[in-house]
């Protein structure tokens, strides 16, 4: 799940959130992803009004747009392709991606129930955050079909937030922005960023509070930290990272 705001939530003291949250048996309840099991986004006639809703196709074609536009362009999307290809789990952009109206809290998410990456129309609004949320999806995609992944369990789920995380969305200005670094520990902003990301991932999905995410994360971080399949690589933001990634692609066997 790629998470765009750090919701808090009174929770329990097992670290349950005591609010309607999804329910662990039911990942993609109606409060994040309304219609992927025959929910209803709730309209605001305000936001209607001043035109933030109500335009729904027009996004979803924008989405579609960026979407298509990533896969034939961006060197990132078609490593990750050729990587699910080359494991047994070929990509139909038509089956396997699909743009939807989500919880402003998330910009995408992945449905391992149908093996679907889903693009939150609403909040994932150019390319670039929609090549973001595409690499992140994918690599659940990837784990799911090459290391079995089962997002019921918390440790699972753990580590291939922490994968995600780390293969492509942190930085050091992402980290310094959000507040897990400084100047003064350069060394460890990219493992804080990791941490933070995951973290507020296993919390939105398992609706638990930090610290037992932050358990779950402590007890895989080392092995899935260090885990840069398909990739090979951290990307950095502004580097030539993503094209040498899809450069060295053959060298590990993937259709690029």
């Amino acid at each position: 799940m790629t998470v765009q705001n750090e919701n808090e939530e009174k929770r329990d003291e097992s670290g349950v959130s005591q609010g309607t949250a999804l329910d662990n048996e039911n990942l993609w309840g109606s409060d994040m992803y309304p219609e992927r099991r025959g929910g209803k986004f709730q309209h605001s006639w305000l936001k209607i009004l001043f035109g933030a809703q109500g335009r729904e196709s027009i996004d979803k074609n924008r989405c579609e747009h960026n979407v298509y536009k990533c896969i034939q362009e961006g060197p990132i999307i078609k490593l990750m392709m050729g990587a699910l290809k080359s494991s047994g789990c070929e990509i139909d952009i038509r089956r396997h991606i699909s743009c939807e109206v989500c919880n402003p809290s998330v910009t995408g998410g992945y449905d391992s129930e149908l093996n679907q990456v889903v693009i939150c129309q609403n909040s994932a609004y150019n390319e670039n955050m929609v090549r973001g949320v595409l690499v992140h999806e994918m690599i659940h995609m990837f784990d799911y079909c090459r290391n079995k992944l089962d997002v019921k369990n918390i440790d699972h789920l753990a580590c291939t937030e922490i994968r995600a995380a780390n293969l492509g969305h942190c930085s050091f200005m992402s980290s310094l922005l959000q507040g897990d670094s400084s100047f003064i520990n350069i060394k460890a902003t990219h493992q804080n960023c990791v941490k933070h990301k995951a973290r507020l991932s296993v919390m939105a999905v398992h609706k638990v509070s930090k610290e037992v995410a932050e358990a779950a994360i402590e007890r895989v971080f080392t092995k899935c930290y260090n885990d840069l399949e398909p990739i090979g690589r951290r990307v950095r933001r502004n580097s030539f990272d993503m094209p040498r990634a899809y450069a060295e692609g053959h060298l590990y066997g993937y259709d690029v």
